[in-house]
């Protein structure tokens, strides 16, 4: 990642903030107040959610879709909070969270704080994906309401490279905000991955939950000053990339925008919550995301395909499983897609170069015309197809297994995709360029409402 982050600019500010979390006394069981990210839950684990608790925070985060819902999530929120069902820390601080499977063979940690928010020379923070306005629009109406941030954006940044290449002052001036903090408490080697590995080490946490995937979750509060500013320090300078979260980084941009147009100046809009993870230390892994549409049936979707791609029928009573692992082997020789919907699959490879290059917007780079999404997107979905990507009428998924299912319910066509390359994507976000929306599924993603962020009058 040492392209990501080898620009100069003012770079990563965090800070600590007062968390909101559940009372344990007041649900039936953390695991059944939270939940994944808003954008990955389906409508049956929607139900399941809001079955499991009634304070579950999927009421929260995904209150429906009528005129009044954010409305309502921020009722919701105030009522919760004046009841003691959420309660506040006290004292601002950072807070350590770590996920991992029950058998001990994954694990994944960082900090959740506070980011400052600007363009990506000021901020540090980097896009790699476009987004769509209808999705900001709603999460920005929805944090406006609550006056919350109610789920961590989802940063990765090179914990391996020396954090004062890119803005060696303010390096400088935090890590001497972090001796004499130290003072006051004894800090770790003078990294975040330092001080966060002895925090789990040293200290029982907050909160440690198993959810129903077989994921557990642990949260500490990093409280000492001169823990913090040690983390302060070894983030200032860096640059990151969003790897999940790219529409509430938006919302946040607008809602800075709207508060700065007001007249109201600087004020905690200026920084929004997040979950930064050390990739060097914790690599993230990067899966595929699918996409279905209604208007199209699977036949006539595969005849249309042929005009620029070799289309192959898999054996008759071919699993999923057997299908991805077809669509596997062929896209290590280039971009393929599966189709599905119909009656079986169609392994879609070998795309026409030339179809391809006459396809793809003008000024984009190699990189981005290699992109399998790119591809898909603009040559097999709007020029074979003649389908403009929208919210209405290509569908996202996250799962292969539920994209298939939808589309034989709908009677539609679901597209089913390797995941891209890391480097690819790394790549192409260093050179100012974005995928296209929805192409690339970060994790292990944090989970929503162990700590949340209210920013209102009175906090």
């Amino acid at each position: 990642m040492q392209t990501l982050l080898s620009d100069s600019g003012s770079g990563l500010v965090l800070a600590p903030f007062r968390g909101i979390r559940y009372a344990r006394d007041r649900v039936s069981g953390i695991a059944n107040v939270t939940s994944p990210p808003y954008d990955v839950i389906s409508g049956s684990i929607l139900e399941h959610l809001r079955e499991a608790d009634p304070h579950n925070v999927v009421r929260l985060i995904l209150p429906g879709e009528d005129a009044d819902a954010a409305r309502t999530a921020a009722d919701l929120l105030r009522e919760w909070l004046s009841s003691g069902v959420l309660i506040r820390d006290r004292m601002p601080a950072l807070y350590l969270y770590e996920q991992g499977d029950e058998a001990g063979s994954w694990r994944q940690r960082g900090i959740i704080g506070l980011v400052r928010l600007g363009s990506p020379q000021a901020a540090g923070i980097l896009p790699h994906e476009n987004v769509m306005p209808g999705l900001v629009a709603g999460r920005l109406e929805l944090m406006a309401a609550t006056q919350a941030n109610l789920e961590p954006i989802f940063l990765i940044y090179d914990g391996e490279r020396a954090a004062d290449a890119a803005d060696p002052a303010g390096a400088a001036d935090a890590a001497d905000s972090a001796d004499s903090a130290g003072r006051m408490g004894q800090v770790a080697d003078g990294t975040a991955t330092g001080v966060i590995d002895l925090v789990a080490a040293e200290r029982a946490p907050l909160v440690s939950v198993s959810t129903e995937d077989g994921v557990t979750h642990r949260l500490w509060r990093i409280g000492n000053p001169g823990e913090q500013a040690t983390i302060a320090a070894d983030l200032a300078g860096r640059r990151a990339l969003i790897a999940d979260g790219h529409h509430r980084y938006a919302a946040y941009l607008d809602l800075q925008a709207e508060m700065r147009a007001s007249g109201r100046g600087p004020g905690p809009w200026d920084y929004g919550l997040a979950f930064l993870v050390d990739s060097g230390a914790y690599p993230p892994r990067l899966g595929a995301i699918h996409r279905v549409l209604p208007g199209l049936r699977p036949d006539r979707a595969a005849e249309l395909a042929k005009a620029a791609f070799s289309v192959q029928d898999l054996p008759a009573g071919a699993s999923l499983d057997q299908a991805l692992g077809h669509l596997a082997a062929a896209g290590r020789d280039g971009t393929a897609f599966l189709l599905a919907g119909g009656t079986g699959f169609q392994l879609l490879s070998h795309p026409d170069p030339v179809q391809v290059a006459a396809s793809m917007p003008s000024g984009v780079s190699a990189p981005w015309r290699d992109l399998d999404a790119a591809v898909q997107q603009h040559l097999l979905i709007g020029r074979l197809w003649g389908i403009t990507d929208s919210e209405r009428d290509v569908l996202i998924d996250h799962d292969a297994a539920d994209a298939v299912l939808m589309a034989a319910r709908l009677g539609a066509t679901a597209v089913i995709s390797n995941p891209p390359a890391f480097d690819a994507v790394i790549d192409i976000a260093a050179h100012g360029e974005r995928v296209p929306r929805k192409s690339t599924s970060f994790g292990p993603k944090p989970r929503t409402g162990l700590v949340l962020r209210t920013f209102g009058p009175a906090d």
